[in-house]
């Protein structure tokens, strides 16, 4: 009799420590949605300006990537964890205790920073201490992510129907739950260091398949955060309105991410899964843009959107875990410190087209983003046929999850 699959959700006590603690580090992305266009109002801030949260946030997370393998080589995963977790507490307060917004969009930054130190290293802690495989290892990461960027927003509505203070204030007391959680729970054998070079993450983007996916994934981060970033200005809700909008979104993310991406990998190409999906994502942001006067249709590109993102999340991760044989902490950092960057850019980007156009622009700009990526995967075929091989021991713990774990 065959050995049933171990289940994704039996894991140890210290493996649901980080992924709680990524919950509410996600939770970060999204948290300052619903409440955008109440900071521009509150402080006296351009749309712009205000899209600016989003851009220090994300590319200083984006630079921090590059040296946190370096980091937590040295100190170890669970201090470099709690050093993450602990600024993002420190910034998160003084964020709710701002009084103008270029205040708010520095202490966003160290937000960043302490961001990078945790994603990036809770990454390669789950997967070194889940059991079932590093497949189930990262559906278990995206499903934290899902979660995370789904609870944010509705949060983040609830909170800033009060004030435009409150979401920063819900962030520090749940890092502080979190950082407390890692603290207690993340315990075992002591680590065995290596120390890795500072180059390593410079030197890792030289590798063509890695850099192939790292440039795929800037120019599909731009599609992304456009979605994400601009458009509650032109959904025109209040902060509650916004945060029912992306909290559908963001299930719509968590759902595929977590149920629908396994099962298109066991049976299909992951290249041809991108070249798919990113047309359709290209597709869905074009009706965005026609649609953007209707409140309504706007919201359902938004969700359809979140379908087809929460796919390409979790077979871009694998990819990326699978192309090089590159240490995960070293492929995780350079890959994404080049994602955040294009995070970073698109938010600002978006805010511009819309002042110098309409509404309807900083969509179509995100579709062509998108389409580059798609462009890039297809001419990249030959370097990234590796991510093509078959996967199938691997994606056996996440078929378990979708057959509801009856073994």
């Amino acid at each position: 009799m065959s050995t049933p699959a171990p289940s994704v959700w039996k894991q140890p006590a210290q493996v649901w420590a980080v992924a709680f603690a990524c919950v509410v580090a996600f939770m970060g992305i999204g948290l300052v949605d619903p409440i955008l266009p109440a900071i521009a109002e509150s402080l006296k801030a351009t749309p712009v300006e205000t899209e600016l949260l989003f851009t220090s946030y994300l590319l200083v997370t984006g630079l921090a990537m590059l040296v946190t393998s370096w980091i937590s080589s040295r100190i170890g995963a669970k201090a470099t964890l709690l050093i993450g977790l602990g600024l993002i507490v420190v910034f998160a307060l003084l964020c709710a205790l701002s009084g103008s917004v270029d205040a708010v969009i520095g202490f966003r930054a160290g937000w960043g920073l302490g961001n990078a130190l945790f994603i990036s290293t809770a990454l390669a802690t789950i997967v070194g201490a889940a059991s079932g495989g590093s497949s189930a290892a990262i559906v278990l990461y995206e499903a934290a992510l899902g979660l995370g960027i789904a609870v944010g927003p509705l949060i983040g509505g609830l909170l800033g129907e009060q004030s435009w203070r409150g979401p920063f204030f819900g962030v520090v007391a749940l890092m502080a739950i979190a950082f407390i959680a890692v603290l207690a729970l993340l315990r075992g054998p002591t680590e065995t260091r290596e120390p890795i070079p500072f180059t390593a993450p410079f030197k890792a983007l030289g590798h063509p398949a890695l850099a192939a996916l790292a440039a795929t994934a800037l120019f599909y981060n731009i599609g992304f955060f456009v979605l994400l970033a601009f458009s509650p200005f032109p959904l025109g809700f209040g902060a509650m309105g916004i945060g029912f909008t992306f909290f559908g979104w963001g299930v719509a993310l968590a759902v595929t991410s977590v149920w629908v991406a396994p099962v298109l990998m066991r049976r299909m190409p992951r290249t041809r899964i991108i070249l798919v999906v990113l047309p359709m994502l290209a597709l869905d942001l074009i009706a965005a843009g026609l649609v953007v006067t209707n409140a309504a249709a706007l919201v359902v590109c938004i969700i359809v959107g979140g379908l087809l993102l929460g796919i390409m999340n979790t077979v871009l991760t694998e990819a990326v875990m699978e192309v090089t044989d590159l240490p995960r902490s070293v492929a995780s950092s350079a890959y994404s410190a080049v994602r955040f960057l294009g995070g970073a850019a698109a938010p600002p980007l978006a805010a511009l087209l819309w002042h110098a156009f309409d509404a309807t622009v900083p969509y179509l700009f995100a579709a062509a983003s998108i389409l580059l990526a798609a462009l890039i995967v297809f001419f990249g075929r030959r370097v990234l046929n590796r991510i093509d091989e078959p996967v199938e021991d691997a994606l056996e713990d996440a078929e378990a999850i979708l057959i509801g774990d009856a073994a």
